[in-house]
Formats: C-alpha cells, sequence, structure tokens
C-alpha cells in the first residue's frame, strides 16, 4: 500500500472516488473562471483527487543549480527528466516532480510545463504556448483515469495531463504539443550534458525531498482511483513506452535491449531507480533507462502504466 502517512495532502486521494454528473455545481464555486458548459468529456468522469486548487503547488520560479552541486544529494541511478533544447539542457528530479507534479519553465527559448503524474507514471514535457500565447500551468486536484488533470491560470480551463488535450472551458479541443524528453538516470544526463543545469528545491525543507510517498505502488495489482476496464495480455501496473496509439512492454524491451521498426529506435539499459517503490527514491529497484529516436533524433513518447495507456487508448495496440 502506499505510505499516505507520507503525504498528508494527497491522503484524501487514496480513500475518496467522487464522480458526480452533476460535479461542475460543486466546482464552480472555486473555479468561477471556468467554463465548465463546454467540455470534451463527461464531468462524471473527473474525480476528485484528494487536494483542492493548487493542492499540489507547482513550480513556476524555478531554480537551478550546475550538474555537480544539483546531483550532490542525488543518487547516480536516482531518475531525472531530462529535457535539450537549443542547447540548454535541463534535468528535472523525480525526487521534486513527484512532490509538485508541474514546473513552469522556459528552456532554450521555449516556454514549457514540465509534468510528471506519479498515479499514472507520466512523465511528460509540453510546449505551454497556445496560439502563440505562453500558458502558466497548475494542478486542479482532481482526476479522471487515474490522470493529472491540469489548469491554465489565464482561462481556468482544465487539461488533461497525460494527452496535453483541453478537456473543460474555454481551451477544450486544444492540445499541447509534446516536447521530447527522457526519464533517465541522474549519472546518464550528467555524462550526457557535464554542464547542463539541475532543478533544486526553492525550498529544501519544504517536503521530505527524495522520499516517495506512494511506497510500493508500482508493485500493486491494481491501480488506485480507478474503475475502468484493464488491459488484456498485460499486467494493470506493467510498464509500457507509448508513441501514440502503439505501446511496448518494458519487460519485453528489457529482455531484448532494443526494438527497431524502420527509422524508429527503442533502447533499454539498466541503471536507474523506480521512484514509486521504496520508501527512499534512491534505493528504489532498476527499471532501467528508455531511449526513443527516429533516425537517430529523440522522439516524443510516454512511458507508463498498461493500465493508463488503455484507458486513454483503448483502440491502441501493445507489444509484449
Amino acid at each position: 500500500m502506499p505510505d499516505v502517512r507520507l503525504l498528508p495532502l494527497l491522503l484524501a486521494a487514496f480513500l475518496l472516488v467522487a464522480p458526480s454528473a452533476e460535479a461542475g455545481n460543486d466546482w464552480r464555486k472555486d473555479w468561477p473562471g471556468t467554463d465548465f458548459s463546454t467540455h470534451s468529456v463527461p464531468l462524471g468522469e473527473i474525480s476528485s483527487g484528494g487536494p483542492g486548487k493548487d493542492g499540489i503547488p507547482s513550480i513556476d520560479a524555478p531554480v537551478f543549480a550546475t550538474v555537480g552541486k544539483g546531483f550532490a544529494d542525488l543518487a547516480p541511478t536516482e531518475p531525472v527528466v531530462s529535457v535539450a533544447i537549443s542547447g540548454d539542457a535541463r534535468a528535472y528530479p523525480l525526487r521534486i516532480l513527484i512532490w509538485h507534479e508541474i514546473v513552469n519553465d522556459t528552456v532554450g527559448g521555449v516556454p514549457v510545463a514540465v509534468t510528471y503524474c506519479p498515479l499514472c507514471n507520466a512523465a511528460i514535457v509540453f510546449d505551454r504556448r497556445v496560439e502563440g500565447e505562453a500558458l502558466e500551468f497548475g494542478t486542479t486536484g482532481n482526476i479522471r483515469n487515474s490522470g493529472l488533470i491540469m489548469y491554465d491560470r489565464e482561462t481556468e480551463s482544465w487539461w488533461q495531463q497525460y494527452t496535453g488535450e483541453g478537456i473543460v472551458g474555454e481551451m477544450t479541443g486544444h492540445r499541447l504539443r509534446s516536447v521530447p524528453a527522457r526519464m533517465e538516470s541522474a549519472e546518464r544526463f550528467a555524462e550526457r550534458h557535464a554542464d547542463g543545469k539541475v532543478l533544486v528545491p526553492n525550498d529544501p525543507r519544504a517536503r521530505p525531498y527524495g522520499i516517495n510517498p506512494y511506497k510500493g505502488y508500482d508493485s500493486m495489482p491494481v491501480p488506485f482511483l480507478y474503475d475502468g476496464s484493464m488491459p488484456e495480455g498485460l499486467a494493470p501496473m506493467a510498464r509500457v513506452v507509448v508513441i501514440g496509439d502503439m505501446a511496448w512492454s518494458l519487460a519485453m524491451l528489457r529482455e531484448k535491449g532494443w526494438w527497431s521498426d524502420g527509422d524508429l529506435m527503442i533502447t533499454w539499459e539498466p541503471g536507474q531507480n523506480s521512484a514509486l517503490d521504496t520508501r527512499k527514491i534512491a534505493e528504489g529497484r532498476d527499471i532501467g533507462n528508455v531511449v526513443v529516436t527516429r533516425d537517430g533524433t529523440d522522439v516524443a513518447h510516454e512511458i507508463t502504466f498498461a493500465f493508463v495507456f488503455h484507458a486513454f487508448r483503448p483502440d491502441g495496440k501493445i507489444v509484449y
């Protein structure tokens, strides 16, 4: 069971699931700027994750250190989300993202939102510009298919983090562009980008950074806060590498070491901790490093759980 005692802000997320067809009426008090009459998904599919609006605080003024100083407290195998644009390379440790879920930043001149949903284990980086305007994102405290629902502070529209799609409000139907990023070990990032930058806590005492508040989550037989159908042929919590409507089992990639399809190449190598396994992230079991390229160039992808891919891509195919 996840160690909910470590995360009071999310205690209710493991105890309450309260979707309602009339949920929009209840939300209007806290979301006066949201147009609930416009939505692309049934409001009844959205439920409380426990915390309220911004209860999990995004990082809007990120602070960085050099690779040497920024990784001083991290084990070499700790996971980071890495982004490199126009020579500007930055790493965002999951030990920080797991407590904040969204970092609003600018990398190589591109406004980005670096996002991580622990319940679906999806780390996705988005270009946060829509029709030329850079949006700033926060957490709604709500979920759908166990996936994080974000909101933009400009229109208070709600966005599904896994798909990058506006689902409630003025921005319904708009879709954020995914930016190629890697989930890799701190050591691998440092080897590739010796002059890179590393996100560090604004206040190191604000959270128990380095601690996993979801202890044992990725070893559970079924996910929390999800009551939809499950994938066939693969355990719901099995990790998969996703590109669009195609997914590849991480276990298969681990066994083979690689997978290729035309100019697409997916490789697996050991040396990265799971952030959702043991209490200390640095002690999590080795889930390995995945690299996805097309003609040698990084491709935007997700590494998530099989149930998440099935929920959002029910007609998708999993290779395992």
